[in-house]
Formats: C-alpha cells, sequence, structure tokens
C-alpha cells in the first residue's frame, strides 16, 4: 500500500480528457503498487475517509499515472480542484466488472459481435460495460446497448464507437 498527500487538478486543454478532474500518482508511488507495470490496471483504499475499490490508473507517459475522480467520488470528499487530498492505494486484484445480461442477450443474436467484442483487451471490454452501465434511464441503456452491437459488427473500439457517435450528432 503506498501513502502519499496531493492536489486534485484539473486538465484544461488535454484532448478526450480535457475537464478531467484527478489526481496524479508519481512513476516510483506506481512501481511500488505494481512493478514494472506500464499500462493501466485498478485500485482500491482511501481518498480522504472515503473508501473506493475498482478505480482506473491510466499511464500519462515518463511513468507516471492519473485516477480520475469523476463527480461522485468529488460530492463523497466534498472537495474539487485545488484541494489537498490524503491517498492511500494498493493494486486491486479483485475487481471484476461482469457482463450485464441484457448485452449478453443481444450478443446471442449477434455471435459475429460477440466474438469482435472477445478479441478486445479486457479493459477495453469493460470501457463498453462500463458505459452501458452507467446509463441513467433505460432508453439510454437501451441506446448504448444497440450502440455498443453496431459497433463490434464494424469491428470499432470503444474510442472509434464514441468518435463516430459524436459526428452523427
Amino acid at each position: 500500500m503506498i501513502n502519499f498527500t496531493t492536489i486534485i487538478l484539473q486538465f484544461n486543454e488535454q484532448g478526450e480528457k480535457t475537464g478531467w478532474t484527478y489526481i496524479e500518482i508519481p512513476a516510483d508511488l506506481a512501481q511500488q503498487l505494481k512493478p514494472g507495470n506500464k499500462k493501466s490496471f485498478r485500485v482500491r483504499g482511501m481518498l480522504d475517509g472515503l473508501a473506493v475499490s475498482g478505480m482506473a490508473l491510466m499511464p500519462m507517459g515518463e511513468g507516471n499515472f492519473i485516477m480520475a475522480l469523476k463527480a461522485d467520488i468529488r460530492k463523497g470528499l466534498h472537495k474539487n480542484n485545488g484541494a489537498m487530498l490524503k491517498v492511500q492505494l494498493e493494486e486491486d486484484t479483485d475487481f471484476k466488472i461482469l457482463m450485464p445480461d441484457d448485452l449478453k442477450e443481444c450478443f446471442e443474436f449477434e455471435p459475429e459481435a460477440f466474438d469482435f467484442y472477445n478479441t478486445l483487451a479486457k479493459s477495453h471490454r469493460e470501457y463498453f460495460i462500463k458505459w452501458i452501465n452507467e446509463a441513467k434511464t433505460s432508453e439510454t441503456r437501451a441506446k448504448r446497448i444497440v450502440n455498443t452491437v453496431n459497433a463490434m459488427l464494424r469491428k470499432w473500439d470503444y474510442g472509434q464507437m464514441i468518435r463516430a457517435m459524436k459526428k452523427e450528432v
């Protein structure tokens, strides 16, 4: 487990990360969590007094990682950009994202889509599942499932699908 204090930051102009609120995990600390690793991985622990699990650490170059702090986490912390944050983290080896039954059912009707889905890296499959699970209404959830299946039929990854959807708007 690593322990450190940091400042909550926010990206101004950073491509797809523009506007994200995050904390930075220096390379030396990230290497204590998962030695030799340079790819995204999940962690659990405490942010101030708030227990977290399944949080993604994403590489940002030069060995440093970032952890995005979504609105629900910031609300739970009662903190925003510029605030100090006490961090305790360890690798979350228990974290698993399960495929939702409604997506599984759609894949049964489109086995070619399911086959392509299974060629994607585990972390990339999780992008789709998290996106579906974060839908706030059943209508939005249904649209996201349809978009996911269509993306698999087109052999698109998550980023390609999102960019294509933005062009349609």
